[in-house]
């Protein structure tokens, strides 16, 4: 499985480019095989959860080869359009082939996706928006069995503004008849990318980013190229870290506008926050001060994937914070992980209060998700003595090297 073995009390210092967004790449990728044809995507960034969907297009019959940090996919090969389990158990975000092959093949067979246990996260949204696209979809044995003979067009409102229902919705209602109008989208800077590509390939989606979504049924008609957005969740990361552990940090190749509630509690907590163009500045001394309650939110509020590095940034902070986790119910499965650092955290079903403590020890803990298990590395950080974070495979579905890119830092991390 591998682990970090991370030296803590040392600032960071220096300028780091922030990899292509995980969120971004995923819907891309399924969205590719739209087109019979070949897409490549720049600035790909090479995660455990980008080599599960490779393999899950090379399973379709399609052809996908890395050049350096472009991804070139071929999907004119494609023949097949079930995904067997052990793909589809690799990671949750795997539902969304659902919709694409439905749009390219007219019906689907794969079982229940897998992924970080974070509670409850039906699919129910992805398939009421398909069946009323006119997919016929049975439920049975852990399986999904889905035939459309002809996809249609319609007013569809989502319940809440789900980001997969919303990227299924769109993929498949690109292969619908007449025009589709999402109300009630998600409207995360990812559905907008996703937007950009599918404007490559010819498909006409306009509204990406509002709460309304048009999409005028129609198959793509030529290759694309485009270039992922930069991850900002790995860049919220990483300023959550240096906020941590102190010092002076530039990222470069991010939309500060895309960071601004994660900034703007950075900068409650003590920081200085400086952002020119495509980069973002922070300095920070490492003493840092409780801020007002963290809600998470679908965007623009604050986001859920934020939540655990943040919170690991104010464990040493004077006062107290609160958090309230509006989007899943299992987000605080780092916290256990946290106290054996010697934080001091509560946790009542939503709410965590996390009281500032004068120091934190090294200790031996364990990712237990994607998040969480940055989380913990962020605080490993900040801490006096050595680290091990075991488990580390949950943190490499989400950051393409997150220890090479806290070395170039000046951190002290390695894996083993």
């Amino acid at each position: 499985m591998g682990e970090f073995v991370i030296a803590g009390g040392r600032p960071l210092t220096g300028s780091l480019q922030v990899q292509g967004a995980k969120n971004s790449v995923l819907p891309i990728l399924a969205a590719t095989i739209l087109h019979s044809g070949t897409s490549v995507l720049h600035n790909c960034p090479h995660l455990r959860d980008v080599d599960a969907s490779i393999r899950i297009l090379r399973h379709l019959g399609c052809r996908a080869e890395w050049e350096r940090d472009s991804l070139v996919v071929d999907t004119a090969g494609m023949q097949c359009c079930e995904i067997p389990d052990h793909l589809m158990r690799e990671m949750r975000s795997s539902v969304i082939f659902l919709g694409a092959i439905l749009a390219r093949c007219g019906r689907a067979d794969l079982s229940m996706p897998g992924g970080c246990e974070l509670g409850p996260r039906p699919i129910d949204l992805h398939l009421s928006a398909l069946r009323q696209l006119g997919a016929r979809i049975e439920e049975g044995g852990g399986r999904l069995r889905c035939e459309a003979g002809e996809l249609r067009g319609r007013e569809i409102t989502l319940s809440i503004p789900s980001v997969g229902a919303t990227e299924n919705a769109i993929l498949a209602a690109c292969g619908s008849e007449g025009t589709t109008v999402l109300m009630n989208a998600a409207r995360e800077p990812e559905i907008l990318d996703l937007q950009r590509f599918l404007a490559g390939m010819g498909c006409a989606v306009q509204g990406a980013g509002t709460s309304t979504v048009t999409i005028q049924g129609r198959s793509p008609t030529h290759d694309s190229e485009h270039t992922i957005m930069p991850d900002r969740i790995v860049a919220a990361t990483y300023l959550a870290a240096v906020a941590a552990a102190g010092g002076e940090v530039e990222l470069r190749q991010v939309d500060y506008r895309h960071l601004a509630t994660v900034t703007g509690a950075l900068h409650e907590a003590g920081c200085q926050v400086h952002s020119t163009g495509d980069a973002v500045l922070l300095r920070s001394s490492g003493n840092l001060h409780s801020i007002r309650p963290v809600r998470t939110a679908p965007y623009p509020g604050f986001p859920t994937d934020a939540q655990a590095v943040l919170m690991a940034a104010l464990l040493r902070s004077r006062g107290a914070t609160v958090f309230v986790e509006n989007i899943f119910e299992n987000r605080y499965r780092h916290v256990d992980e946290l106290i054996r650092m010697g934080a001091d955290i509560r946790v009542e079903g939503r709410v965590a209060v996390v009281c500032g403590v004068d120091r934190l020890q090294g200790a031996q803990v364990r990712a237990t998700d994607l998040r969480g298990g940055a989380a913990l590395v962020v605080a490993a950080l900040s801490a006096q003595g050595e680290s091990r974070v075991s488990c580390i495979h949950h943190i490499q579905r989400g950051y393409e090297d997150i220890a090479r890119d806290l070395r170039m830092l000046g951190a002290e991390i390695r894996e083993q």
